[in-house]
């Protein structure tokens, strides 16, 4: 009988400030030899939002590469995965160049990640699609929200590798209240963001629905909030450092942190490894 090969896996929560808490990503590591079909195919099966696997690099400025796919194809870039397999790969041994920073190398570039304690933090990449969204899209946008238009405060492009458009609304509460129609939507994927008063659990609430990429409503999102972070700073809303909450109304109560800084715009949060094990193909 033919043995077959045994990988190490993670299983890690992103954003998580506690147990249970935050957005699970799986952590294949060791990946070399699989195919994009097999790696597709474990993703489609893990069914989170993104399943992840740890190359090395081909960069000799990265310490890893990571290749990232949701169930149904791959990205360029994702936030919480990012932080999920930088932590997995620090955990598992990974020891990077630069004692402060990781760099990882992604369909986006390379990605700097830094370290400060129990929390990583990654630069923003550049923005590939940015400015209005055409009014048609607008329109089927906000329709999927429930949303009427006087509702919307702004609303941007913010797509740095997942395809987000981005929607302001005037308050965490309108956040929280919507009912997104994922009919309506169809393949479009939305990050909606909403203040929260001077006594709020934070400076934001923000939910994120990627129906685009079989996934209705995303826990927490880096991705989507690094964009929002670069729109919502060119447009003077928010300066300096702040901090979001996302995944309330699914239960998850995840925790970023948010830095607008001279070098960029920083996301961070807590990772914690919850499941280590093997995985075969």
């Amino acid at each position: 009988m033919t043995s077959v090969p045994q990988r190490l896996f993670s299983q890690v929560d992103v954003f998580a400030p506690g147990p249970k808490a935050g957005n699970p990503v799986a952590v294949v590591h060791d990946a070399e030899g699989l195919s994009t079909q097999q790696m597709q195919s474990f993703a489609n099966w893990t069914n989170l939002s993104e399943t992840t696997f740890l190359l090395a690099p081909s960069d000799p400025a990265a310490d890893y590469k990571l290749r990232i796919f949701t169930p149904r194809t791959e990205v360029a870039f994702a936030g919480h995965p990012t932080l999920g397999s930088a932590h997995a790969w620090l955990d598992t041994g990974g020891q990077p160049q630069a004692a402060a920073h990781l760099v990882q190398e992604c369909g986006a570039g390379l990605i700097t990640i830094r370290r400060s304690g129990d929390e990583l933090s990654f630069a923003g990449p550049p923005l590939r699609r940015s400015g209005q969204v055409e009014v048609s899209v607008l329109e089927q946008a906000i329709a999927s929200l429930g949303l009427q238009p006087g509702q919307v405060l702004g609303s941007n492009w913010v797509d740095n590798g997942p395809g987000w458009i981005g929607i302001r609304l005037k308050s965490a509460q309108e956040v929280l209240d919507l009912r997104p129609d994922f009919g309506v939507m169809d393949e479009l994927n939305i990050g909606v963001i909403g203040a929260y008063g001077e006594d709020g659990p934070a400076d934001f609430e923000v939910r994120a629905f990627a129906p685009g990429h079989n996934v209705d409503e995303d826990p927490v999102t880096g991705s989507v909030n690094a964009g929002l972070a670069q729109w919502l700073c060119d447009e003077g809303v928010v300066s300096g450092s702040y901090t979001v909450q996302q995944g309330t109304v699914l239960g998850r109560g995840g925790r970023l942190a948010v830095s607008v800084e001279a070098d960029g715009v920083w996301v961070g949060g807590i990772s914690r490894t919850i499941i280590r094990g093997q995985v075969s193909f």
